[in-house]
This record gives C-alpha cells, structure tokens and sequence, in this order.
C-alpha cells in the first residue's frame, strides 16, 4: 500500500467516521427497536409475520452485500478515495426509504396490502440502499488508516456515533411517540411515528454529509490486477469459507447481533407492558448511555493490554451473567430493572467498542492468507452476517411474541407480559454467553497472533 502525501489521522477523522454510524443508526436503531411494534400495534400484523418477513428479507442481502464488497474492491481510487464517495451518492435513497416503510395511514388497508408493503419497502433500505451506504463506510475504516491504535480508535467513535443515535432514538420516541389512555394503558400513536421517522431521516443524511466531509482516506491499496481478475466471486466465497478467522467473527456478529437487537426490540414491550412505564424506557437508555461512555473510556487501554478478543470475551460473560441474574430475580420495581440493565450494557459496550476493529484484524489475516486485499469483499460478508443476526432477533422476537399470545388486544394480560419479561432476559443471556464461547475456543486472533500480522503486513507493504 502506498501512501500519498495527506493531512495526518487525527481527532477530524474520528469524528467523520463517528457521524457515519450516527447516519446509520437513525434508520437502523429504529427499525431494530421499533418496527417489530409499529406493525404489530400501529399495523396490526401479526408479530411472527414482520418476524417472518423481516427474515425473508435479509435473505436478498446474501447477493446484494458481496455484489456491493466485490463493486467496492473493484472500484479505482479517485480524488475523493475509493469508499467516500458511495457515502454521498446514497445518503439519500436510503434516508427516503426507511421513512416509507412507517406509513401509519395504510393502517386500514387490507392485511396483504400492509405486508407486501412492509416486505417492498424493508427490501429497498435494508437490501439495497442501506448496503450500498454501510458497506463502504465499513470498509473505509482501514482506508483511513493502517495503525492498530487509530483503528480501535475508529472502532470506539463508530459505536459512539451508534450510541448517540440510539439515545436520541430510545431516549426521545418513546417520551413523544405514545399516548397514555383513561385506563392507564401506554399505546403507541401511528402519526407521530411516522412523523418522527420523517425526521430521523433528514437528520441520517446531514450526518452521512458529515461524514464524508470530515473524513479522508489515506492508505490506498496497491492493486494486483492479474489476482483481483483472476479473484472471482466463487473463489472469494471459497477463501472465506475456508478462512477460521471470519467465519468464527461471523458466528459471533450473528449471535451478538441476537442478543443486542432482542434487548431493544423488547424493550418497547418490557416497559410500556410489563411495568406500564414508558418513561423509564427513555430513562433506561440514558443509564445504557452512561455504561457505553464507561465502556468507551476503558476499552482501548483494556484492549491494548489484554487483547481485543480476550476482553470480548470477559465483556460478553459479564452481560449474561447480569441478564440471567435479571430473570431470577424479576424485580418489580422499574428502577432495579433499569439499573441492572445498565450493567448488561456496561459489558456489551466494552465488546461494541472493540468489534469494528476485530473485523480489521481479520481484513489483515485474510490478506496474509490470500495474497489479496479485499477489504469490500470481507466487510460486506461481516456486514450479511450482521443482517442475519438482526433478522433472527427480529423473526425469534417476533415467533416468542406470538408464542406467549401477544396481540394489540392481549399487551396488558398479566400472562403475556410474563412472557415478554422472559424473552428481554433468557434470549440476551444465551447469545452473550455463547459469543463468548464462540470468541474464545474458535475464534484464533487473539492478541499474539494480531501483532504478529501487524508486523507482517508492515514488512509486506514496506511501512515504517
């Protein structure tokens, strides 16, 4: 890789890559915390069919994520990089797509109408624009810079930009989305959510412009044109397959995916349901705000120290043990819910700062085994992985509701909301415990192993 003569890495490439994730979360977080309940109580479908069909959908992102890697890895470096670029074109497509999907004045037309219209509208943003945005801006991280440290440090702003999203999104809707009834009952009210969804969407694209603006891509790969030619999907899908490191940071990305997504999802049923309480739920993302910035502050050292993987692993451990401790103990008041929670995300904070730079690891590894750089390629099947894992939470969440009778007419029966407080702990414990397993006995780039290729890949491409 060669090196051009650029302004060098610092604090206004954090915060570009930052604004980034804050983009994509806008849509993102909202639909993995909101969609499932805008269409069961605003919609009124079914919680197994936007389950369902939340999973059918992310089946198309097998061919459109490595169609777009394999678009990016292919694509020649321009004046404003190789990845930035896509960043700009697509802000927008993806912006006006997710706002089309909470349409609440189609709540009276008939059922097949509102599903094949859930089922358009979730394939356009989550298949094809939202892929053509997230999955250059995944592989950018290592464009900006090729030192371990800045890319944690990349790793730490892009879940901060995340994080902040998801406290506007958690913290705000549910203080101006739901309307409290005679009875006591906290429903949500279809028009301000699709208002607020409008909203949202104005407010990814001035961020993804942010982001574009503030960040610059400085290391430039050095193209072998014979192998990328040569390089074609089948053989790019049989690396992978072949590669322990992605396919063991896949396994994981699914299961953590399941655990964090089921966490949001349910809590727009455990707090408006269960406790009848939505305003904690604003406060409860507050407190989750609170973990994250600790999380944030010693993760990088943390890491550094013990390595990436080896601090994953205590993280996740951590947040299931506090999950299952969640179940047992069941507490009736709101606020011991809250605090524990804060725990859970305590430790899945500490993993979220560090994942995005996992993936850079293996982007590494796998050009040290193949002789190629395909940092488009590796990313978008990380990112397909990531997009099945928010599918399964979506489809188990919603099969789970479905199983314990939830329905607009059942949300406040004293039988389904047990359910519901059964889902919010057991299914989160078992997915940040079996990631952890998967990242300790499978996963093999743990801390010597990384420096090793860090050093490697320096003698490879002659850097300093």
């Amino acid at each position: 890789m060669a090196k051009t003569e650029v302004r060098p890495f610092g604090m206004r490439d954090k915060m570009g890559y930052l604004f980034g994730d804050f983009g994509n979360d806008f849509t993102f977080i909202l639909s993995s915390s909101f969609l499932l309940k805008f269409y069961t109580d605003v919609m009124g479908v079914s919680a197994a069919v936007v389950g369902l069909v939340m999973m059918i959908a992310r089946f198309v992102d097998a061919f459109t994520d490595v169609a777009m890697g394999r678009i990016c890895d292919k694509s020649k470096v321009g004046k404003n990089g190789k990845f930035r670029p896509w960043i700009r074109r697509m802000c927008g497509p993806v912006a006006i797509a997710s706002f089309l999907i909470y349409q609440s004045s189609l709540a009276g037309m008939p059922m097949g109408f509102k599903v094949a219209y859930l089922f358009v509208t979730y394939i356009l943003w989550g298949s094809v624009f939202y892929t053509s945005i997230n999955i250059p801006y995944g592989s950018m991280a290592s464009a900006i810079s090729s030192e371990p440290d800045d890319r944690q440090s990349l790793s730490s702003f892009r879940t901060m930009g995340g994080m902040l999203a998801g406290v506007i999104i958690s913290v705000g809707v549910p203080l101006v989305a739901y309307d409290k009834l005679a009875n006591g009952d906290v429903v949500l009210s279809g028009t301000k959510f699709t208002i607020i969804a409008g909203v949202f969407s104005v407010l990814a694209v001035g961020c993804y412009m942010l982001c574009y603006a503030l960040t610059t891509e400085r290391v430039t790969p050095v193209v072998d044109e014979s192998k990328m030619k040569n390089n074609s999907i089948g053989v790019m899908l049989k690396n992978a397959v072949t590669n322990r490191s992605l396919i063991s940071i896949i396994a994981a990305s699914i299961v953590m995916l399941l655990a964090q997504l089921t966490m949001q999802a349910m809590a727009g049923y455990v707090y408006p349901n269960y406790y009848r309480n939505a305003t904690a739920q604003s406060m409860a993302s507050l407190a989750m705000m609170g973990g994250m910035i600790v999380a944030a502050i010693i993760a990088k050292p943390l890491a550094r120290k013990m390595g990436k993987a080896e601090l994953s692993v205590l993280s996740n451990v951590f947040a299931g043990v506090v999950c299952i401790a969640l179940f047992f103990i069941r507490p009736s008041n709101v606020w011991v819910f809250v605090a524990l929670q804060c725990l859970c995300w305590l430790g899945l904070g500490v993993f979220s700062m560090i994942c995005w730079a996992l993936i850079t690891d293996v982007i590494d590894d796998a050009e040290l085994r193949n002789g190629i750089r395909e940092d488009g390629s590796v990313y978008a099947l990380y990112s397909f992985a990531r997009k099945l894992g928010q599918a399964l939470s979506a489809g188990l969440s919603g099969a789970l509701l479905s199983m314990v009778g939830y329905t607009a007419e059942t949300a406040f029966e004293s039988k389904v909301t047990e359910g519901i407080f059964n889902i919010s702990t057991l299914i989160p414990a078992l997915g940040f415990l079996l990631l952890a397993a998967i990242l300790w006995f499978w996963y093999p780039l743990h801390k010597k192993t990384v420096d090793g290729n860090v050093r490697k890949l320096k003698a490879l491409h002659g850097d300093k």
